[in-house]
């Protein structure tokens, strides 16, 4: 296959709204597809941690988000390709959406559905599969579909998934109506309890704390999409979608590497099980030796760590076993409190505090987080506020928040960001780097150099002073 005008066959499995399905249709379709003996690339649009552990689960390789705000619209083609040729070609590719088809980004500096599952399909002249709630309608469903079908007529609907459907006569009810509009019925879900995926605060509970459960829960979703759903219908679709002419996204060509291999952490296990495939892979191939670090198991840091990455996730529910960890805790702030570059967002800052909920963490910045029951969540555009191991001043970003805890104060001395006139958020001192914000650095490549450049510059400083 050529990467240059691929033909990767694709399609992208989004909804009317919300809450209609598309997670456990998407993620029972790359189970199914799997199962089948395929290869199948699982993508994500928008800004979403917790599915693509579903659907990387499922796959059997990472799922990759694609969202226009964070990297751009010229991105979105390139880094699709990356996901689905590497790290070998995949058969097909499946796309989940956010919200609903045409709801973007709520935000003044980009136009009215930016963002949204619609713009990424267009992107990627990729077909659209609908899961429609047919819970609570009948013939009400064709009414609702036509108008999916023709809002805009640069998105191709290629069909439906039912989902939720009650009985053999309320799904020959939907069949009919949908005969008569003119679009493709693919398949039809029933109502089944046993596919309700466990919650919390922020959403679905991340597939890598659940291990066994969450691999029952993949394998039945796949069990039952293909049951249900047409699949070799699905994949005529898939193969229905020309060829992208785009280069698939590389690494390499963002950043510079740097000599002498600095060895970086990052944070992962069940505490830490938010970040974007991207990141990691920029990293290396800035010249930096990347390994995983366990905040809730492993006692130390790896020998010879240069810098440390703490990302996303819920450190507020494994908040007892983070503190009891006091030898890694004291590992870290003694990486920090010698200067060594330490990166932290969200989760990593309440990582990073004085105090989770009252109990000790890390101490490197003398803040006290807890849980809130305001939820904050939304796209930001930001600017650097001083120079850091990450940025210099000035530098813009855009990224997004995503959490339900506070930071008492919400910022140090010297800040990290600001995107309101409330005033800057976050804290730069020394090496450390930490702030609420989420970045995908396949955005803003020149982070991932800048934070590998300056652990090559400590682990140079090292060697002359042996």
């Amino acid at each position: 296959m050529s990467a240059g005008g691929s033909v990767m066959p694709r399609l992208v499995v989004a909804a009317p709204s919300s809450n209609a399905g598309k997670t456990s249709v998407a993620t029972g379709l790359i189970a199914a597809l799997t199962a089948r003996g395929l290869t199948v690339s699982p993508h994500k649009v928008g800004p979403d941690y917790i599915d693509p552990g579903y659907h990387g689960l499922a796959a059997g390789r990472p799922g990759r988000n694609l969202d226009p705000w964070l990297v751009g619209e010229e991105r979105i083609a390139p880094l699709f390709l990356r996901g689905a040729l590497h790290p070998r070609t995949a058969d097909v590719a499946v796309v989940e959406g956010v919200m609903g088809l045409f709801d973007g980004a709520s935000h003044p500096a980009v136009e009215p559905g930016f963002a949204s599952t619609a713009h990424v399909a267009r992107l990627l002249r990729a077909p659209v599969v609908l899961v429609v709630d047919a819970s609570s309608q009948a013939r009400s469903v064709a009414a609702l579909v036509h108008g999916f079908a023709t809002f805009s007529p640069d998105v191709r609907l290629g069909g439906v998934v039912l989902n939720r459907v009650g009985t053999d006569r309320h799904e020959a009810i939907l069949r009919e109506a949908l005969g008569a509009a003119g679009v493709p019925v693919l398949g039809a879900v029933r109502r089944m309890e046993q596919l309700h995926t466990p919650s919390r605060h922020l959403g679905l509970i991340p597939a890598a704390e659940r291990s066994d459960a969450a691999l029952a829960t993949v394998r039945w979703l796949g069990e039952v999409v293909a049951a249900s759903v047409d699949l070799d219908a699905v994949l005529a679709l898939a193969r229905s979608a020309p060829a992208l002419a785009a280069q698939p996204w590389d690494p390499a060509a963002e950043v510079a590497a740097v000599p002498g291999r600095p060895r970086i952490a990052v944070a992962g296990g069940p505490a830490f099980t938010f970040g974007y495939a991207e990141n990691t892979e920029l990293l290396e191939a800035a010249g930096a030796e990347v390994v995983t670090v366990d905040p809730l198991r492993d006692e130390a840091l790896p020998p010879g760590t240069a810098g440390l990455v703490v990302g996303g996730g819920f450190p507020e529910v494994h908040a007892a076993e983070l503190s009891a960890n006091e030898a890694l805790r004291g590992d870290v702030a003694a990486l920090a409190a010698g200067g060594a570059p330490v990166v932290a967002e969200c989760a990593g800052l309440l990582y990073l505090s004085r105090e989770l909920d009252g109990m000790p963490m890390c101490g490197v910045l003398d803040v006290a987080t807890a849980m809130s029951p305001r939820l904050t969540l939304g796209y930001r555009a930001a600017v650097a506020v001083t120079d850091s191991v990450l940025a210099t001043a000035g530098t813009r970003v855009r990224g997004h928040e995503f959490h339900r805890t506070h930071a008492d104060p919400s910022a140090g001395a010297t800040g990290a960001w600001q995107w309101s006139a409330a005033g800057p958020e976050g804290f730069v001192a020394g090496g450390v780097h930490a702030s609420y914000l989420h970045l995908a650095w396949a955005g803003s490549p020149r982070l991932a150099g800048n934070l590998v450049a300056a652990c090559a510059r400590r682990t140079e400083s090292a060697r002359a002073h042996r």
